[in-house]
């Protein structure tokens, strides 16, 4: 596994934009931060889960510590692309994220069960004992969008990302396959988030306040979940298919899904 950043600490807040209100912050923006060298970049994820959804079910509940395990590429992927198997967990508010990183064929291998090495680190033991937690962990969802990344000009740990086309799917669970999914916001929303160690710069907190912006609870697996239970119950009504909710009601996941990180 190669040389990067394995370990992050931080606090994630998430905001839901028209593209008035994108259009009107940009230009406030690019005087703090400017656009990373890779500019607008796809990324692909596979979100990894129990047969019963345990993970994102037990998110729904809204614990004070809640984590999730995801295999991560950058725009189209191919055995050979460089790839992240990541742990994200949240605790009290604070995003912490674990990951280590290698070709996408070997980390895709390891998490279905094949053991390929991912390396003797701390972060890899730590993936190793996730996995032995979670009975069962499998392809559960892919979530792909579309990103536009900052950093900031003073302070490189000040992040900003703008998601559109966010779109999931329950098919072609390898990111190797083409698979374009249903879309998760509206026509013209831009999902944005802001990534700082401490708190957020006062006048960037003032140009929000101005816009009409404010933080909302949102998570892309989560968003994905409350539609694919929602599919299911419209098939159960249709066809007669019996659904197993595992003691849990459509009406709850669609209210608390959003909140998984």
């Amino acid at each position: 596994m190669s040389e990067y950043k394995e370990v992050f600490k931080r606090t994630e807040i998430k905001y839901l934009l028209s593209k008035s209100q994108y259009e009107e912050l940009m230009p406030y923006l690019v005087t703090i931060a400017r656009v990373d060298e890779y500019g607008l970049s796809r990324i692909n994820n596979i979100y990894f889960d129990t047969p019963d959804y345990r993970l994102v079910r037990t998110s729904i509940d809204r614990p004070v510590y809640k984590e999730k395990l995801r295999l991560r590429t950058y725009g189209d992927t191919t055995d050979e692309s460089n790839s992240f198997i990541e742990i994200k967990k949240k605790y009290d508010g604070i995003v912490y994220k674990r990951r280590v990183s290698g070709k996408y064929s070997n980390a895709y291998d390891y998490l279905m069960g094949h053991r390929t090495s991912i390396g003797d680190t701390q972060v890899a033991r730590e993936i190793e004992s996730f996995i032995d937690t979670y009975k069962g962990l499998r392809p559960a969802m892919v979530i792909s969008y579309d990103r536009i990344a900052m950093a900031g000009i003073e302070d490189p740990d000040f992040r900003v990302t703008f998601d559109t086309n966010i779109r999931w799917s329950v098919n072609n669970l390898d990111l190797r396959e083409s698979n374009r999914g249903k879309q998760i916001l509206s026509p013209g929303q831009f999902l944005m988030e802001i990534k700082v160690a401490n708190a957020i710069p006062m006048e960037l907190a003032k140009k929000l306040s101005e816009l009409n912006i404010f933080p909302v609870s949102f998570s892309k697996y989560g968003r994905g979940y409350a539609q694919l239970m929602g599919q299911k119950e419209i098939n159960r009504t249709n066809t007669g298919e019996v659904i197993d909710y595992t003691g849990y009601k459509n009406k709850t996941i669609r209210k608390g899904a959003v909140n998984y990180v």
